[in-house]
């Protein structure tokens, strides 16, 4: 099979785990990286509700702003970042929520590494549908995880 360039990736797929309570719930967030992708699960009870995809990558009209952040801006998502919810969500505000979490570690990952060009793969299953103290004590077990 002329043209087929195979590389070779390490095997198993690099994974991370971590676990802690959210407004007493037990949470459940893992993390692996493919060559492609970044996949995050975020877990109460077991369950997996929604999935949503956020590309690392600017669209090539796109400007993108690597420079200094100030201490107020960088908890806002890249306004480059388009989330895209591929399954589930049920309600409004879960798919809001699930795609404000996607765009926000999508962000942090752009940051961290601007010349990632890999796609995040998100995927939650909340018991509650909650923003407040939940939404940051979850981001701050994701960011143990990358």
């Amino acid at each position: 099979m002329a043209g087929i360039e195979v590389r070779q990736e390490p095997f198993p797929a690099p994974s991370n785990h971590t676990t802690g309570e959210v407004n007493g719930v037990p949470t459940e967030i893992t993390s692996t990286s493919f060559s492609d992708k970044i996949m995050i699960t975020i877990s109460q009870g077991g369950r997996l509700t929604q999935w949503v995809s956020v590309p690392l990558s600017a669209p090539s009209s796109a400007s993108v702003d690597m420079g200094p952040i100030d201490a107020g801006a960088s908890s806002l998502p890249s306004n480059h970042l388009t989330p895209k919810t591929l399954l589930g969500g049920g309600s409004e505000d879960r798919e809001t929520l699930g795609q404000l979490y996607a765009s926000q570690i999508a962000s942090f990952l752009a940051l961290r590494n601007p010349d990632d060009q890999r796609t995040l793969l998100l995927g939650l299953g909340m018991e509650k549908v909650e923003g407040g103290r939940a939404y940051f004590d979850i981001i701050e077990l994701v960011q143990k995880v990358l």
